[in-house]
């Protein structure tokens, strides 16, 4: 249990925790994962035979795997030591870890949420809008992405490596988890209104962004991929139309200027997309995300010399549409031009000279990202 100035409801926990174990026949133990305490919950938790595990670096990941690491047994069941959810009542997490579930979430929403137990923005907005981003980014089924109370396997939680400290820690399970097909199952969990007279530390602003924030960084589909594709379609369907002649929307007309913005999207589709390749690979080198089978795919088909070749491409192909367009230009003797023809010219051959370097340079940075994995 992690706690935090748990004094009023500690005691409670513990001995509804204690009570299922020795009713259940389980050898287990109790541990109290305190951040920092000063209403005496500690002495609470000795008293009542827990043992108390301290860590200095604050946050509620923090806590928890500062308990994790201090448990010895094959399973490990956390959850809030507010009385918020009942420790007595934990049968159902125990046969799911028995049966072969690596991960055992509790629902809140198909267990039944009690009076004034949750504020009326987490369980109509919040939860349910995090939970849906959570299920759409990583083909999840989990219908309740925050409850507290869980339990997963020992081997399963080393597999995890889990590294944030805050709130979002518990976002962060269910992801790896995911990403690392390990085997997770739901069960319905009543949630009670906590037994405490002051706020809960939970902020509602603050830590649904540290969430959403995490769920896209660790989901750069959804951040960089998808938005670039989508960008550089536009614009590239756009650009190749206004090449070809102005297009006329009634009483609109779409021209050279529409086309440099056109452009502009190609370009900065392209970022997005080239960003989404740089920090897949860096998340992958540092441990961050699994390496899936499509990545080692990607580095055989992307290396630094076909980058090469294709950026060297596209910049020679830029600068040979820019010297036509200079060439036109002698023919004028260098003076007034018919900016609405010759800006078809230029506008493609300086977006394909940016795009050909981009590529160049992506390609050794994306080589040198890759170094550490090739090592290995």
């Amino acid at each position: 249990m992690p706690c935090l100035n748990e004094a009023e409801t500690l005691a409670v926990c513990i001995e509804k925790a204690r009570d299922f174990l020795e009713k259940n026949q389980i050898q287990g133990e109790i541990i109290i994962a305190d951040n920092g305490s000063q209403d005496g919950s500690q002495a609470i938790a000795i008293k009542c035979g827990a043992i108390v595990v301290e860590t200095q670096k604050k946050g509620y990941g923090e806590a928890l795997k500062a308990g994790f690491e201090k448990a010895s047994g094959q399973f490990i069941i956390m959850a809030d030591a507010d009385n918020s959810y009942d420790f007595s009542a934990l049968s159902a997490f125990v046969e799911k870890l028995r049966s072969g579930s690596d991960l055992v979430i509790g629902n809140r929403f198909k267990g039944g949420i009690q009076k004034n137990a949750m504020p009326f923005l987490h369980r109509y907005i919040g939860n349910p809008v995090l939970s849906f981003l959570g299920r759409l980014f990583f083909n999840s089924s989990i219908g309740d992405f925050h409850c507290g109370l869980r339990g997963f396997s020992a081997e399963a939680y080393q597999k995890l490596n889990l590294t944030t400290s805050g709130m979002e820690f518990a976002s962060e399970m269910i992801v790896k988890a995911h990403l690392m097909n390990l085997k997770i199952i739901e069960v319905p969990t009543i949630l009670y209104k906590d037994g405490r007279s002051r706020k809960p530390h939970l902020k509602t602003w603050s830590d649904g962004w540290r969430h959403l924030r995490f769920l896209l960084l660790y989901s750069p589909n959804w951040l960089f991929l998808i938005p670039g594709l989508l960008l550089m379609s536009i614009g590239l369907i756009l650009s190749i139309a206004l090449i070809l002649s102005p297009i006329q929307l009634g009483k609109i007309t779409l021209d050279v200027h529409t086309l440099l913005y056109a452009s502009g999207f190609v370009i900065s589709g392209f970022q997005f997309v080239v960003f989404y390749g740089l920090t897949k690979v860096f998340a992958v080198t540092q441990n961050l995300l699994p390496k899936s089978q499509r990545f080692n795919t990607v580095f055989k088909v992307i290396n630094l010399e076909r980058g090469l070749i294709l950026g060297l491409f596209m910049t020679l192909f830029g600068v040979g549409l820019s010297m036509y367009g200079l060439s036109i230009w002698s023919e004028k003797s260098f003076g007034h031009l018919e900016s609405s023809q010759t800006l078809r010219i230029v506008i493609p051959a300086v977006t394909l000279s940016i795009l050909g370097l981009q590529t160049i340079l992506f390609s050794f940075f994306f080589s040198i990202l890759g170094l550490k994995d090739e090592k290995n």
